[in-house]
């Protein structure tokens, strides 16, 4: 059985990158149903007068829902959420959504390690997370936590990188994470939209 197949226990996923990363997500998402059973949270490096570009360049090749997070949101299965520009995205113990204009981290806000951090405090488990190619050290303390948490945790091959930096200090800070390429990602994703959403799973 695909390893991912097995995780009936998931209950969102979380993907960071930077440099290198828009294209990486081009290879992704387009493939998901709408029908994907998780709600996917992601947070990329961009400049800070962005104006939402990202998030519909992706919903325009989506099937699945594409959107800027909202404060207060709810987490919502087969709904992506991107970090707006200038802005950490966090997900809050009732599994809603939250920005914040704190200090940036590795001078990046938003920062991936602040949105897997609070992922993981949420969700335990039950996380998946993701990093991709970038070229700063943001998301390797956040993979940790997810770890550290029971989460599933995969890299990007850094040698099918784009900027390899953010995957190989994302592998030294957490060896145990899965290295995979991003064939081998696309295909752990389309596995995953077999799986039960978040309320079938909870009264299964």
């Amino acid at each position: 059985m695909n390893p991912a197949q097995s995780s009936t226990n998931l209950q969102a996923l979380v993907i960071g990158g930077s440099a290198g990363a828009v294209g990486a997500l081009m290879r992704l998402l387009p493939g998901l149903p709408g029908s994907f059973p998780l709600p996917v949270f992601i947070v990329l490096h961009l400049p800070p007068d962005d104006k939402g570009s990202l998030a519909a360049l992706l919903h325009s090749q989506c099937q699945v829902t594409v959107k800027e997070a909202e404060d207060k949101e709810p987490a919502t299965p087969g709904v992506v959420c991107v970090a707006p520009a200038n802005y950490h995205l966090l997900v809050e113990p009732d599994f809603t959504l939250s920005l914040s204009q704190d200090e940036p981290v590795f001078f990046s806000r938003p920062s991936i390690d602040v949105l897997f951090e609070s992922a993981a405090d949420a969700y335990g488990s039950s996380l998946w997370a993701v990093i991709l190619t970038g070229a700063s050290p943001d998301g390797a303390a956040g993979l940790k936590a997810v770890h550290a948490a029971g989460g599933k945790t995969w890299v990007q091959d850094p040698a099918t990188a784009e900027a390899p930096t953010m995957p190989r200090a994302a592998l030294a800070a957490c060896p145990e994470a899965r290295v995979l390429s991003l064939s081998e990602l696309a295909q752990e994703l389309l596995a995953m939209a077999d799986l039960p959403t978040v309320k079938e799973a909870s009264h299964s």
